[in-house]
């Protein structure tokens, strides 16, 4: 076998090359723009899925993300570098492995890490000397340097809890038909955090600055030589546990800001005081402010889930993190007091709930973009169900909604059309996604009650209700 400094130089110099045979795991929000950047920038890249409708798609140059340009897509695929395959045996042709997968919360809120132990057992398994493997999908601290090392080691260093959260263990021999290579001499490791923001017109993958953290300092290195290669700007950090621990805190500080805000917005509401009108004078003052605002609830696969991954790592060490976890209180509650808002407005107006006809305007996470991840909206539709009410939506950007990994029954949802008579036919037409292509004087006009939870309207009406 190579030494390990002849494995290193030959890396190296494949990336500084760009003959390096590029992996990546997941063909996703994150992944599929990370392969198109390497693609541009002359790598052959090979792009691991489980769904073979999105494998088919890519292979014909054919894009199922909408902020996605299809152009660089065709255009990847034209150039005989991209690949798209199901097959995963493929891996050991790659000579850099990045892991771009889902790592959701389980229904008891703990770290669901089944996605990333799959894709680490399947790496395992064609593990050869002289591989560059990284972990994007955000996570807790220690999952690289503990449950991944562990794995690709040829420890048995997994547990998985019924529900699919799965943690290392410190203990273990290696297995039958496991590769017993060493990481930091045969192998490398490293930890690199998705920033990606999907529908920012201004910062995508190659403009966004790139934090890098090695599970020992040749790995660090190789990692960043390699985004080096496509990021205009890469943030070296000690370690992947500080990689990872970056991660969280970027969006755990969004998380808590957000809540605070909402939090605002109930108390403002109590107070007769508009949260918009107050947020607007507070972002005059040029320092010292920085502003969020208030919704629905939390949406996306970041900010939702990683104040969880950190308080459960956090009770590991006997750490508890109360300021944390009351923000996740706070925005997980944020539908319950927006449907409230809505039975109010109806009591008002002598109608139940239950019987009545709710139109839900965007099902999307966030403004002007096709991704319903962790959407409000789905425990919106649900909690007024259980009420009694008639549920449809309108999303010109999610025409049908798919099954979800907390929504499996959503699936068959399709956005109706919104006019005139669909609106006035409503007892209710609710704001839970403010983009930019739904025609607000529309609603106003039509609508016999409003409820906005993103400040559309900012002149008071009696049909317009805050929430």
């Amino acid at each position: 076998m190579p030494s390990p400094s002849d494995l290193r130089e030959t890396l190296l110099s494949k990336f500084l090359s760009h003959d390096a045979v590029i992996g990546i795991i997941g063909m996703g929000y994150v992944g599929l723009p990370l392969a198109l950047a390497f693609v541009e920038k002359g790598f052959p890249v090979l792009g691991f899925d489980v769904d073979p409708e999105k494998v088919a798609k890519l292979n014909r140059g054919v894009g199922y993300i909408k902020h996605l340009d299809g152009g660089r897509i065709a255009a990847a695929a034209a150039t005989g570098r991209f690949k798209a395959t199901g097959d995963f045996a493929c891996l050991g042709e790659a000579d850099a492995v990045l892991i771009c997968v889902p790592t959701p919360l389980t229904p008891q809120r703990e770290p669901d890490m089944s996605y990333v132990v799959s894709s680490a057992r399947q790496v395992a398994a064609t593990l050869r000397p002289g591989q560059l493997v990284v972990l994007e999908s955000t996570t807790y601290p220690g999952t690289t340097d503990e449950l991944l090392r562990g794995i690709l080691e040829g420890h048995a260093g997994i547990r998985c809890h019924p529900e699919g959260a799965a943690e290392a263990a410190t203990e273990g021999s290696p297995q039958s038909g496991t590769t017993a290579l060493r990481c930091g001499a045969d192998f490398f490791l490293a930890f690199s955090p998705e920033r990606e923001d999907p529908g920012n017109k201004n910062y995508g993958t190659t403009n966004t600055p790139k934090v890098v953290g090695g599970v020992d300092e040749v790995s660090g290195d190789l990692a960043q030589a390699l985004y080096d290669q496509i990021i205009a700007k890469t943030v070296r950090v000690s370690s992947a546990r500080a990689a990872e621990a970056t991660k969280l805190m970027e969006n755990i500080f969004r998380a808590v800001n957000i809540a605070l805000v909402n939090e605002l917005k109930v108390v403002y509401d109590r107070m007769g005081i508009d949260i918009w009108e107050v947020l607007d004078a507070a972002e005059t003052k040029p320092f010292g402010f920085m502003r969020f605002n208030p919704g629905p609830g939390w949406g996306g696969h970041c900010i939702p889930l990683d104040p969880f991954y950190l308080a459960w790592k956090a009770r590991e060490v006997g750490a508890p993190t109360k300021f944390i976890e009351l923000a996740g209180e706070v925005n997980v509650n944020m539908p319950r007091y927006v449907v409230g808002k809505l039975q109010h407005a109806l009591n008002e107006r002598g109608k139940a709930v239950k019987g009545s006809k709710v139109l839900i305007l965007g099902v999307a996470y966030k403004k002007d973009i096709d991704d319903p991840r962790e959407s409000p909206a789905f425990e919106i539709m649900d909690l007024l169900r259980e009420l009694g009410a008639g549920v449809r939506y309108h999303d010109p950007h999610i025409p049908e909604v798919g099954p979800t990994r907390r929504h499996p029954d959503k699936q068959g949802l399709r956005s109706i059309d919104l006019s005139a008579e669909i609106i006035a036919a409503q007892d209710a037409v609710l704001i839970v996604t403010n983009h930019s292509a739904v025609d607000y004087g529309l609603v106003a006009s039509a609508a016999s009650l409003v409820i906005d939870t993103r400040g559309i309207f900012r002149s008071a009406s009696p049909r317009i209700v805050r929430a």
